[in-house]
């Protein structure tokens, strides 16, 4: 399995808007890729600026390929993106997963 994180800062007047952003059209486009496994968004406010990691776990690099295109390791944006992000990271990064436990229960 493989971990992709996304970094990306707002203003902080923008950032609840941005998070709807990221529920409402993020989500959903990278929960429709077959070999998503799951999706967290994280949000740290810190002063005037927002910071949100994109967090996603996939069953392959293919899996990443369909959502990300043949580079996969370049950032994906959304036109929409434009009006929220205050940089354009060009890459993400990749972890495999070698270990994890849940919660029982």
């Amino acid at each position: 399995m493989i971990c992709r994180i996304w970094h990306g800062r707002t203003s902080r007047r923008q950032a609840d808007a941005y998070a709807r952003f990221l529920e409402q059209r993020a989500i959903p486009d990278y929960r429709s890729v077959a070999g998503n496994l799951d999706v967290a968004i994280l949000r740290r406010d810190e002063g005037d600026v927002t910071h949100f990691l994109t967090v996603t776990r996939w069953i392959s690099e293919d899996a990443i390929r369909a959502f990300a295109g043949d580079d996969l390791l370049k950032a994906k944006y959304y036109p929409e993106d434009a009006e929220f992000l205050l940089e354009f990271e060009p890459q993400v990064l990749h972890f495999e997963i070698l270990a994890e436990a849940h919660a029982s229960g």
